[in-house]
Parts: structure tokens; C-alpha cells; sequence
């Protein structure tokens, strides 16, 4: 596989940031949520994430499992869908993205 294929398997990982009230005051702290693929291990999600933002030494990853929940919408019920979150912990320059926010 060439660097480019698995550069772009490294960025898919990475789904979105988020941000709520919680995340922001961890995000003072030098930690920061994204939604991640499930099948994500931290090795990976290390790489992918010292890719996006370089420059930034990850230091720690957590990972966070929220699980399906039974919704109903009427007479029909259904289930969410499983996700999947990842806590990083990084040392250097905090991300712009998430300053002031």
C-alpha cells in the first residue's frame, strides 16, 4: 500500500471533534475529543491524530465505547447507532480549533 493510501486511511479515523461544555474545559487541559471509527485501535488513532495536527505529540488516548440505545419514533422502535469516542492527550502548542470557544 503507498504512503498516500494509508495517509488518507489515517485521516478517515478521525470523524469530528466534539464540543460541548465538558470538552471544552478538558480542551484547557491539553485534551481533546473526537469521534472516531469503532474499529480504530490507539496506535492508529495516535498516527492519524499526529498527522491532522502536527506538531503535537500525543501523550495518552482513551477510548470511550457509547453503545446503541433503543429509540422509538411512534408505533416503530429502533436503535442509534454504537459510537465510538477517543480521548487525546497531548503535550505542545494547544489546537486553534478549540481555543476560545
Amino acid at each position: 500500500m503507498s504512503k498516500t493510501a494509508q495517509r488518507s486511511e489515517l485521516y478517515n479515523l478521525l470523524k469530528r471533534p466534539i464540543v460541548t461544555e465538558k470538552t471544552t474545559s478538558l480542551a484547557e487541559l491539553g485534551q481533546y475529543v473526537f469521534e472516531v471509527e469503532r474499529a480504530a485501535n490507539k496506535i492508529e488513532l495516535t498516527q492519524a491524530f499526529e498527522l491532522a495536527f502536527p506538531g503535537r505529540k500525543v501523550r495518552a488516548v482513551r477510548l470511550i465505547t457509547v453503545p446503541a440505545r433503543t429509540k422509538r419514533y411512534g408505533k416503530k422502535i429502533g436503535q442509534t447507532q454504537e459510537k465510538r469516542k477517543a480521548v487525546f492527550s497531548i503535550e505542545g502548542e494547544p489546537i486553534e480549533l478549540f481555543t476560545g470557544v
